[in-house]
Formats: C-alpha cells, sequence, structure tokens
C-alpha cells in the first residue's frame, strides 16, 4: 500500500530546524512531493528525512577543493617521475654537442 494524502510521516523541518511529523499535502508518482509541518504549519518540498547542508560546512567544502585543486598538479608530476616544478624531458631531444 502506497502513500496517500493526509498521512503522517517524519522529515526535516527548515523553518523548526529538526526532524518532526509531517502531513503529505502532495503526492508525485506515488511519494511525497509536499508536506507540511505539524508543529508550525510550514509547507515545503519533502526532504527524505535529510537537512540540508549548512552554509559554514558548504563554505569548507569549497575552501578545501580549492586547495586540493591546486595541489594536485604537483602530485600528478610526482607521480610521472619529474621533480616539482620542473619539466620533465622529452625523449629523443638532446642538448649535447
Amino acid at each position: 500500500m502506497g502513500m496517500r494524502l493526509g498521512d503522517v510521516i517524519d522529515d526535516f523541518c527548515v523553518k523548526c530546524k529538526r526532524l518532526t511529523n509531517h502531513s503529505i499535502v502532495s503526492l508525485l508518482n506515488g511519494s511525497a512531493a509536499k508536506v507540511r509541518c505539524r508543529t508550525c504549519y510550514s509547507d515545503h518540498d519533502y526532504r527524505n528525512e535529510q537537512a540540508p547542508p549548512s552554509k559554514k560546512d558548504l563554505k569548507k567544502a569549497a575552501l578545501f577543493n580549492a586547495v586540493l585543486s591546486s595541489v594536485a598538479p604537483a602530485a600528478a608530476e610526482e607521480a610521472d617521475g619529474a621533480e616539482p616544478g620542473k619539466a620533465a624531458k622529452k625523449p629523443g631531444k638532446s642538448l649535447e654537442t
């Protein structure tokens, strides 16, 4: 038996900032699309009981990715066998005369 309008399910309420009981307001393909918090009566999309990431966590992830992308080229050169910061010599080219 699937979900029906008015059924009570748990979901994360952004307004209350906690996991609370919600009533199903609309369905899409047999699953909840919109829900209404039974504590503060605000309507929102169904979030599958997942809290959205905080802005602080998103900033930390962006900074980490920026640092990682600046370190990754050096790691790629080391994996090729060249020293970091020096260009690898092309085979077949010799500077000796």
